[in-house]
C-alpha cells in the first residue's frame, strides 16, 4: 500500500470548522465529540483531520498545511463561490478569511485559506521547475512589490509588510509606473484589512479606481484588480 500523509490541525471547536469544509463541498468522514473533539474531512484528494481544544486560540494559530494541485484557478473560484453563498460575501480579514489568488516569485501560483480553527491552508500550483526564491528585482518600485507580497503573503508578518508598502508608496524622488502603483496599493490594501485598518484600505483602493491603465495593463494586472474588487466588497 503506498504511504499517505494526512495533516493533524486543530481547532477550539470542530463545530465550525466541519460547516465550513461542508460548505467548500468537503465530506465529513467522522466525527466524534467524546471522548475529545475529532473531524476528518475529504474533497477529491485534499484530507484533513482537526483536533479540538478548548484553550486553542484561532486568532494566534500559526498551524497550517500544503496543497499541491494542477487547477488553483478553479479551486479559488469554487471556494469563493461557495464561502460568498455560505457568508454573503468573500471574507477577506479575520478568521476565516480567503487571500488573493496570485503568482508568488518562488515559482507557484497560490492562494491561502485561513479556516475557523484559524489554520492557514496554503493551495498552490507549480507555475515553474523553479521552486527558490528570486533575487529581489533592482528597481525599487518592483523589489517592494516582491518583499511586500513576501512578507504579507509567505511569512504573514503584516508589520514588515508596512514598512516596506509605505516608504514605496510615500516616496517623493521617483514615481511607479501605473502597473506598480496598483501593484502596491491592493497589496497595502490587503494588509491594511487584515489589521482592521478598513478606513485606511478604502482610501488606498479609491486611489486604485483613479489610476489610468491602458485595456492590456488591465489585462496584466487581473489579479490585482480582481482582489482590488475583493476587498471592497469583502466582510
Amino acid at each position: 500500500m503506498a504511504e499517505k500523509t494526512v495533516p493533524g490541525l486543530k481547532a477550539r471547536d470542530v463545530g465550525p470548522v466541519a460547516e465550513f469544509y461542508t460548505a467548500l463541498g468537503f465530506e465529513i468522514t467522522f466525527q466524534q465529540t467524546a471522548p475529545y473533539q475529532f473531524l476528518s474531512v475529504r474533497r477529491g484528494g485534499i484530507e484533513l483531520n482537526f483536533h479540538g481544544h478548548r484553550d486553542f486560540e484561532p486568532e494566534n494559530s500559526e498551524h497550517g498545511c500544503v496543497v499541491h494541485t494542477d487547477r488553483v484557478d478553479h479551486l479559488y473560484a469554487a471556494f469563493s463561490a461557495a464561502l460568498e453563498a455560505r457568508f454573503g460575501t468573500v471574507p477577506v480579514a479575520g478568521v476565516p478569511r480567503v487571500g488573493a489568488l496570485k503568482d508568488m516569485t518562488y515559482g507557484v501560483r497560490q492562494f491561502l485559506l485561513v479556516d475557523p480553527g484559524g489554520n492557514t491552508v496554503q493551495i498552490c500550483q507549480e507555475i515553474s521547475a523553479d521552486q527558490t526564491h528570486r533575487p529581489p528585482p533592482a528597481d525599487a518600485f518592483a523589489r517592494a512589490v516582491h518583499m511586500g507580497s513576501l512578507f504579507a503573503d509567505s511569512k504573514q508578518d503584516l508589520d514588515l509588510a508596512v514598512k516596506v508598502l509605505d516608504r514605496a508608496l510615500h516616496r517623493t524622488d521617483q514615481q511607479p509606473t501605473p502597473m506598480q502603483l496598483v501593484q502596491l496599493l491592493v497589496l497595502r490594501a490587503d494588509v491594511a484589512i487584515r489589521q482592521g485598518q478598513r478606513d485606511v484600505a478604502a482610501t488606498l483602493l479609491r486611489r486604485i479606481d483613479a489610476v489610468d491603465l491602458t485595456a492590456a495593463q488591465r489585462r496584466d494586472l487581473a489579479d490585482e484588480l480582481r482582489r482590488a474588487r475583493e476587498l471592497a466588497a469583502g466582510r
